[in-house]
């Protein structure tokens, strides 16, 4: 294909997410709002007021960058997994690996497609956090570039696990066992320092409380880790899910009969 033909397909598959998701915006921009401000209402205001302080902030400033970033994971990551396992249920996925449109414009497609999903939401979310507390910003930059290769990294997460379902109770295995959870222990409503020394080393094999750790102190300057860290696990992570998400799609794993 050229070049001209490759953009084409790519920013083809780009629109078709991003319709796919803003046509149903009921069920996927709606929900999350209203579950993030129950979040803030509950955990900001009415326990925040008793718990006090942490890492100098209130309570409320604190963990909203953890929300935030809860946020963008989750729909970054269940946008791809939904999209292309339907893709996968309706055979019309078939129809893109036959015909001359190169595998890793396919996976960037559907990539992106999660990517500006989960930054919509993360956006909202944000908006609405400003009607709750004050919100600081440490480093635009760095908030900016780690919430960006946060959401490709669950995007592509997104996708493996949607090439290994077989239905769509496999879809949701993943994010409801080892993503949520992952999430509520990633340091999202608490410092790690609260912990004792055994759980704080278990807590550092979490790759999530790199990325909300990395988040917060882009917004608030504090953080339990070392944030260059975070930014290279990010990397690294993100490069091998491509890598693999590849060589799937290359293979016609769970795809081709």
């Amino acid at each position: 294909m050229k070049n001209s033909e490759i953009w084409i397909a790519f920013y083809t598959i780009l629109v078709r997410e991003i319709r796919r998701y803003t046509r149903i915006w009921p069920q996927t921009l709606l929900p999350p709002a209203i579950t993030m401000t129950l979040y803030f209402a509950i955990f900001g205001n009415l326990i925040g007021e008793r718990i006090g302080e942490m890492g100098g902030f209130s309570y409320m400033q604190y963990i909203v960058p953890g929300l935030i970033m809860m946020s963008v994971i989750t729909n970054s990551y269940s946008n791809v997994s939904s999209s292309f396992f339907s893709a996968k249920f309706q055979h019309s996925v078939q129809e893109l690996l036959v015909s001359p449109t190169p595998n890793w414009v396919i996976l960037l497609g559907y990539t992106l497609g999660g990517v500006s999903r989960g930054l919509c939401v993360g956006l909202t979310v944000t908006l609405l956090s400003l009607f709750f507390t004050h919100m600081a910003l440490e480093s635009l930059f760095l908030t900016i570039i780690v919430v960006c290769l946060t959401s490709v990294m669950f995007a592509l997460g997104g996708f493996v696990n949607a090439i290994y379902a077989r239905s769509f109770d496999d879809v949701s295995i993943v994010p409801t066992f080892i993503l949520t959870p992952l999430t509520y222990l990633g340091g999202v409503f608490y410092s790690i320092d609260l912990l004792p020394d055994f759980w704080q080393s278990v807590s550092m094999l979490n790759p999530v409380l790199y990325m909300v750790n990395a988040f917060r102190y882009g917004v608030l300057g504090v953080s339990d880790i070392n944030v260059y860290w975070a930014l290279v696990i990010v990397c690294v992570f993100i490069v091998v899910l491509f890598s693999f998400s590849l060589r799937l799609l290359n293979q016609g794993k769970g795809i081709r009969s």
